[in-house]
């Protein structure tokens, strides 16, 4: 019964440390949200670009391999 009501204290303590801790995070801004969302999704658009065009070119290159040696 003893260990019930430690390990009732102990989660209690930790809701309340979790608490005070997320008082101290510094939140962004709607501002910089957005902006960090636009950058965010211009990088995976850079990078699907980068992966359509490499694997096009592989596409090309095994094809042509194939039509030589067919």
């Amino acid at each position: 019964m003893a260990e019930a009501k430690k390990v009732k204290k102990d989660r209690f303590k930790w809701f309340r440390e979790m608490r005070s801790e997320l008082k101290k995070v510094v939140w962004p801004s709607g501002k910089t949200t957005a902006k960090n969302t636009g950058t965010v999704l211009m990088c995976s658009l850079c990078v699907g670009a980068c992966i359509w065009i490499f694997d096009a070119v592989a596409v090309l290159a095994v094809k042509t391999l194939i039509g030589l040696f067919a």
